[in-house]
């Protein structure tokens, strides 16, 4: 028997659940813990390492160690190690990989259908990445859902009376914001917003490079220059932001982190909670303004939430904590754990969707989710413009359509850039593909009825199709994006991740 799981695929950590008995699970991984570290690394005899055994050897392998790549999906950004190029999605396969196979030693079954969560702000280009990254990875993948959705599925499981609520995801790489009305067995989102560039990775850059320049003071070297000493620093940072979350002031000390002509310079530097909400207090900040459009966009005060739920480990943070509470004048509730959470949704909804009925009795309360786009998609018209097609925040799946025409005389093609973004200017939107559609009927400018419609399937992703009006004939669309892997890449990146496999069994 196969189960299905929920993947929390996140930029610092990541964490699988499954649904039994009723209730969703965390599954623990084979070193014991009930999460992840996101980090992949290649060691000079061609292994493949995930996880904590990354993270311990990453300080003699720096350069082939590689942390943060959800923040790169759906880029053009590449890993090389030995004269080979490695996708974003390539590199999260091999998490995902790994949490699939904990999932099935845990279990004691095969485990192929998942629903793998993602940045309620992920545009198309980066759910489609995820959904690559899934199928390398040897997945079904069920659904791709937004993490503050995720979230409050497995809160209100238990918190089923109506009511309005927040949640503030501030992970390692990325900053969400939704707000989510609850009641009658229905889980709808009524605003998204956020920011894909935001988190605890921000944090802790900040810390460390103060401690750098604080080093450089005392010695004049620049460990920024050294990827092994840089690794160390970047490490204790992380470590210091966590420690003051529950003390006043943390002590940083690396030993033997330099040298110079006099020997080994050691690095000792004081930091108290203080400096650290000086050194982040900006990076705070830029929260509120999300947090306000998706209060507006959903057509409601702070003071109408019921509950704000805080999810992910960068929330921990006191500070954070603090700003929430002057935001929406509420405490945050503190009934689920940041870490978990959205795994635990994604396991309620893959439970949902694997199943033969239409919604899921979990805990004995069927369970119906209703997500949004978070983003407004557009193309782009003559002068520059964006037209928008599908407004941000629309209720999933969605089909939408408009008529387009020539601008030129006697085309018989037309080129048209699928935007997606909020901003009027076509320049200022994220270009997620460009469509040919051919084979119009030579006409003059003006004359042909070309109608584009636009589809958005549950898991927030675009299919765009042509027809010519006055014909009646489907027009061809071929989409181009240099972003988006080809499927020969995706071919060859299954057969390489399975080749693999076969060989490190």
């Amino acid at each position: 028997m196969s189960l299905a799981i929920g993947i929390d695929l996140g930029t610092t950590n990541s964490c699988v659940a499954t649904v039994e008995g009723g209730k969703p699970s965390i599954i623990v991984n084979a070193e014991g813990s009930r999460t992840t570290p996101s980090v992949v690394a290649f060691t000079k005899d061609g292994q493949r390492l995930v996880g904590s055994v990354a993270v311990r050897q990453s300080a003699i392998n720096p350069t082939r160690t590689f942390y943060s790549v959800k923040r790169h999906m759906g880029s053009t950004w590449r890993a090389k190690v030995d004269g080979k190029k490695y996708t974003p999605q390539e590199l999260s396969a091999m998490i995902l990989r790994k949490l699939r196979q904990d999932a099935e030693r845990f279990l004691g079954t095969t485990v192929k259908d998942a629903v793998i969560t993602v940045p309620a702000y992920f545009d198309d280009v980066q759910r489609q990445a995820t959904k690559d990254a899934g199928t390398i990875a040897g997945l079904n993948v069920l659904r791709i859902i937004n993490e503050p959705t995720a979230a409050a599925l497995a809160y209100g499981l238990d918190n089923g009376q109506p009511q309005k609520v927040m949640v503030y995801d501030l992970g390692g790489g990325t900053f969400d914001v939704s707000i989510i009305e609850i009641g009658g067995g229905v889980i709808e989102v009524l605003a998204t917003s956020g920011d894909n560039h935001l988190g605890g990775d921000d944090f802790d850059n900040r810390v460390a490079e103060h401690l750098a320049s604080e080093f450089a003071k005392q010695t004049g070297v620049d460990v920024r220059k050294d990827a092994t000493a840089w690794l160390r620093v970047r490490e204790a940072a992380q470590a210091a932001k966590c420690e003051l979350s529950s003390m006043e002031t943390t002590q940083v000390n690396l030993p033997f982190l330099a040298s110079n002509a006099q020997g080994p310079l050691h690095l000792d530097v004081k930091l108290t909670r203080a400096q650290f909400n000086a050194l982040t207090h900006d990076l705070i900040e830029r929260t509120t303004a999300p947090v306000e459009r998706a209060l507006y966009d959903a057509g409601i005060a702070a003071s109408e939430l019921g509950q704000v739920l805080l999810v992910g480990g960068s929330t921990r943070i006191p500070a954070v904590q603090d700003h929430v509470k002057r935001l929406t004048g509420k405490n945050p509730s503190l009934s689920i754990n940041p870490d978990e959470c959205v795994a635990q949704g994604a396991a309620i909804q893959a439970d949902t969707l694997s199943s033969t009925q239409n919604a899921l009795a979990v805990s004995g309360k069927e369970i119906l989710l209703l997500d949004v786009t978070p983003m407004s998609f557009a193309v782009e018209v003559f002068g520059g413009g964006a037209a928008r097609i599908i407004e941000r925040n629309t209720t999933l799946p969605a089909h939408y359509a408009q008529e387009f025409t020539t601008a030129a005389p006697y085309q018989t093609n037309v080129e048209i850039n699928v935007l997606q973004g909020e901003d009027p200017l076509a320049c200022n939107n994220k270009r997620i593909g460009t469509f040919i559609l051919q084979g119009i009927k030579r006409a003059p400018a003006g004359v042909p009825r070309i109608e584009v419609a636009f589809d958005i399937d549950t898991n927030g992703i675009l299919c765009v199709t042509a027809r010519d009006l006055d014909t009646g004939a489907v027009q061809s669309v071929v989409i181009t994006n240099s972003e988006r892997m080809t499927d020969r890449e995706l071919s060859l990146a299954i057969r390489d991740a399975e080749n693999y496999e076969r060989k490190h069994r």
